[in-house]
């Protein structure tokens, strides 16, 4: 699909900020109604293929003052930093390249020979067309123009070929001196009447 207005305007102040921050972008999505946006900006850090807990905190951080002060979207809308994780989206041409031989999941628009959908096996990129060995052997050609969306299959092949998550933060626990400071948990007052 054709990117609108506000695609360019979005890319034009998100890109540079992920660019300064030694990270490459993968996706800008902006999707639900007005009132109830959420803005999605997937980015990876090219060392690791994808963003621990503290660079999506800092991206965050970084994205907030430049995306306020051109206020691009009408509405009020929800800022979500995330890695875009093992069973990536492929939004760049040179995705195609870098997980040939990896299984995948297609959407065109327009349809190509007929298709909505390719289920099949990356082959690679060929000019400005993406080449996936179909389910049935085949060899199909999809015009990348054509391609709106695109998903790696979540597989024991790709699993092994990813490397590993970084969790580093995900498991860190903040303990208080007393159970009665932590919001989740009460007291042990037995408030029973003798």
């Amino acid at each position: 699909m054709a990117p609108t207005d506000l695609d360019a305007r979005l890319d034009a102040i998100i890109a540079p900020v992920v660019a300064a921050m030694g990270l490459e972008l993968v996706r800008i999505q902006l999707s639900g109604q007005p009132g109830s946006m959420t803005l999605q900006v997937m980015a990876e850090d090219p060392a690791t293929g994808q963003l621990t807990l503290d660079q999506c905190a800092a991206l965050s951080r970084a994205l907030d003052e430049p995306l306020d002060a051109a206020d691009p979207i009408a509405s009020e809308y929800a800022l979500e930093v995330s890695s875009p994780g093992i069973d990536r989206p492929l939004t760049r041409a040179a995705d195609w390249t870098k997980w040939a031989g990896h299984e995948v999941r297609v959407k065109l628009e327009p349809k190509v020979d007929g298709r909505v959908r390719v289920h099949g096996d990356i082959v690679g990129l060929d000019g400005d067309d993406v080449l996936i060995t179909g389910k049935d052997g085949n060899t199909l050609r999809l015009p990348l123009a054509s391609i709106s969306g695109a998903k790696l299959v979540l597989t024991n092949r790709l699993i092994a070929a990813s490397r590993p998550l970084d969790a580093s933060g995900a498991d860190e626990i903040i303990e208080s001196g007393s159970a009665a400071d932590n919001d989740n948990e009460t007291p042990d007052i037995d408030t029973a009447e003798d």
